[in-house]
């Protein structure tokens, strides 16, 4: 049977999610192999380097670099509190000294009697890595981290805020077509992760952020908005380090986009169960998509999964979405696979499909214009 290759969104009502969870920097492992784990859970922490302050001692003392060593208070190694002396002058005839002051807490790192510089090493910053889903460990990558799996409900995003975050899954719209209103985000809420429908309104955001919603999933979002939100214009880098309080996945696209009815019906069947989101976006090379996974409970975990293994690409049956104007946020499905080269309007010949929309229409499109919805 034709197939092609095109990159696409998984929603599945079950499979097997395995995730790497590694520190920056060598540290400490907290569990072990075969260890059960919940979302929220440390499982490895270290420290990172604190930063480093430097003072131009020389200038603040009007001395020579070569002579500052021999008015320090303190010695490379020492430990010194934010404001305690650093280094005095000897003053006019033991009066009128200079005392120098430490800016921050920390540990002299090094002086210089070349630069006249002291560098103040402030104390370490820690970092711990948590399990980001309930799972079990599957193996332990020493002084690094694990890798966690797990049996789950897995739904792709197409664009996504905010990072990682936990939370029981609340349907808080009527349907897909639902627009996610202010008056919709209640007090009950909090520290929910919400399902809405094709769209949420920049003050119901701002609410949900308010009442301390961990996550939203919504089907569109006003590209407008972003810079709202976030203050400034998101470029091309990666997203999912904004302090929002508040994670934001988008189904479908920018605008009012209906959520996909099969998406939202999985969501709407898991309600009340556990879901960790993270928005983490990237568009260029090394493509990452926001998404939620719902760890199943175990009765469902036990059933029989086949192992999802490289994507068959497109093939006739294919869901897709539309990606580009004028059907841009529309599904379909692909009926055929032409395989001779056709040429377009602007004289460029690429491969097309074959789709017909869920409007019944049936169009042709080029193949890079649409994104597959994998199972």
């Amino acid at each position: 049977m034709a197939h092609a290759y095109t990159p696409g969104l998984r929603v599945a009502e079950r499979t097997k999610i395995r995730k790497e969870r590694r520190l920056p920097l060598p540290g400490e492992v907290l569990v072990k192999e075969g260890d059960a784990v919940s979302a929220d859970q440390v499982v490895a922490k270290t420290d990172l380097p604190g930063n480093v302050q430097p003072i131009n001692i020389a200038n603040l003392l009007s001395l020579e670099p070569a002579d500052i060593k021999e008015f320090m208070l303190k010695k490379e190694g020492d430990h010194i509190e934010k404001e305690e002396p650093l280094a005095r002058s000897g003053g006019l005839f033991g009066m009128f000294k200079t005392t120098s002051k430490s800016p921050v807490a920390g540990t002299v790192e090094s002086v210089s009697d070349v630069t006249g510089q002291v560098l103040i090493r402030e104390a370490p910053i820690p970092v711990e890595v948590k399990a980001y889903i309930d799972g079990t460990v599957t193996k332990v990558f020493p002084n690094e981290g694990i890798a966690v799996q797990t049996t789950a409900a897995f739904v792709q995003g197409i664009f996504g805020l905010g990072g990682e975050a936990y939370g029981e899954l609340a349907v808080a719209c009527s349907g897909p077509d639902e627009v996610l209103s202010e008056s919709a985000i209640e007090e009950s809420h909090r520290g929910k992760v919400l399902v809405g429908g094709s769209f949420i309104e920049l003050a119901a955001l701002r609410k949900a952020i308010d009442k301390e919603v961990k996550g939203i999933i919504i089907g569109g979002f006003d590209n407008q908005d972003v810079k709202e939100i976030l203050g400034y214009d998101l470029g091309v880098a990666i997203t999912g380090t904004e302090d929002l309080g508040t994670t934001l996945m988008v189904t479908e696209g920018f605008g009012k986009i209906r959520m996909a009815a099969r998406t939202f019906e999985l969501l709407k069947s898991l309600e009340g169960k556990k879901a960790s989101i993270n928005g983490a976006t990237q568009i260029r090379a090394g493509v990452i998509r926001p998404e939620v996974v719902i760890p199943l409970v175990e009765d469902e975990a036990k059933q029989d999964i086949a192992e999802k293994g490289a994507s068959e690409g497109m093939i006739i049956g294919s869901q897709i979405r539309v990606i580009r104007h004028p059907y841009f946020g529309m599904l379909g499905e692909v009926t055929d696979l032409p395989a001779p080269l056709q040429e377009l309007p602007t004289e460029a010949k690429v491969r097309i499909c074959k789709v017909k929309l869920e409007n019944g229409e049936e169009v042709l499109l080029p193949r890079a214009n649409v994104e597959l919805i994998e199972k």
